[in-house]
């Protein structure tokens, strides 16, 4: 692991450990470096301000939603959306690195705001060069999290590729992060579930928890199957991001129910800019609001547990939860380096 990849995580370590419990942290968000944007996707970004899917965000502009949004820090990737791929393997490699390495620089540049994940493609980029990929994210960077999405170029979760990149990443020592969603038929969670039985002792971030861009009425089938997956495997934590409001508050409610191994596994995102984090964590404030008022809420669960959410838990899903996994996390990697 390099000089300066070691000194971030000791920096990063020891800001979650003086204050990682009281952060408010977003544990989904994607930043651009919009002077790398170019052709069609630099002339729709300069067409109109109006919302279109996945319309990139810099660093500053995310650093901005954040304090509009009461929002002290993001688990930040790159946006798959500002990155094109094309038939050139090796380009599209080079395109990956230079967006993952602007998330290093400014998690680097404002310390204590962005947790870096980084983000790797075996299909896009051809497995070696994706573990490469995920080399650098970890020894070069030092980033805790490294993530795949199949949804993004339609390649399966449970792949032999996925799973050689997979195993690298385990190794590497940092947590393998998916998108794992409705939206495309490439993260069942049967699939899931086969990387956690291959590595049932190492934690996995999923994020959307059987959400992500597809319909309510579609994804109803994988938000059960994703709630219950959870409560089968305690090493697995969801991102809950572009999910529906209702099934969060259950996912909640159950995970709550079931105990501080299960309840501390679940984290509050936006999926920024693919959501508004103002919206979503709005949101989030007054729906932990009302499951504290348990004896006035309309779930039966709660009318018989009044007190079940704690302001000590709610702290948990607002920041708490993943400022812990990220804090053992880069306790692993140093260890490991040392």
């Amino acid at each position: 692991m390099t000089r300066a990849a070691l000194q971030f995580l000791c920096e990063l370590a020891a800001h979650l450990e003086r204050s990682g419990a009281d952060l408010v942290i977003d544990a989904d968000t994607h930043i651009t470096d919009l002077r790398t944007l170019s052709g069609p996707l630099r002339e729709r970004y300069e067409t109109s301000p109006n919302y279109y899917h996945g319309r990139p965000v810099s660093a500053e502009d995310l650093l901005c939603e954040m304090e509009m949004a009461r929002v002290d820090a993001a688990l930040s990737w790159q946006n798959p959306a500002a990155t094109s791929y094309t038939s050139d393997l090796d380009q599209n490699a080079e395109k990956l690195l230079a967006a993952n390495r602007y998330v290093r620089d400014n998690a680097v540049k404002y310390l204590g705001r962005f947790i870096p994940g980084g983000w790797t493609d075996p299909k896009a980029c051809g497995v070696e060069a994706a573990k490469r990929i995920a080399e650098a994210c970890v020894l070069e960077f030092g980033f805790p999290f490294v993530k795949m999405n199949p949804a993004q170029n339609a390649y399966a979760i449970d792949s032999a590729e996925v799973i050689a990149v997979l195993d690298h990443i385990v190794e590497l020592g940092a947590v393998p992060a998916f998108h794992f969603g409705a939206d495309t038929p490439f993260t069942p969670a049967e699939g899931l579930e086969k990387l956690l039985f291959r590595h049932p002792g190492h934690p996995f971030l999923a994020v959307h928890m059987g959400g992500g861009g597809a319909g309510y009425l579609e994804a109803e089938s994988l938000y059960v199957k994703a709630r219950l997956l959870g409560l089968k495997h305690p090493n697995l934590r969801f991102a809950l991001s572009a999910k529906r409001d209702t099934h969060i508050e259950s996912d909640l409610i159950a995970y709550q129910l079931a105990g501080e191994q299960f309840s501390r596994n679940l984290m509050c995102g936006s999926d920024a800019p693919y959501g508004r984090m103002t919206w979503n964590f709005g949101g989030y404030r007054w729906m932990f609001r009302s499951l504290m008022d348990g004896a006035r809420h309309t779930d039966p669960r709660l009318k018989s547990r009044p007190g079940a959410f704690t302001e000590h838990a709610v702290a948990g899903y607002l920041g708490g939860n993943l400022a812990r996994l990220t804090l053992e996390t880069c306790r692993r990697l140093l260890t490991q380096c040392s």
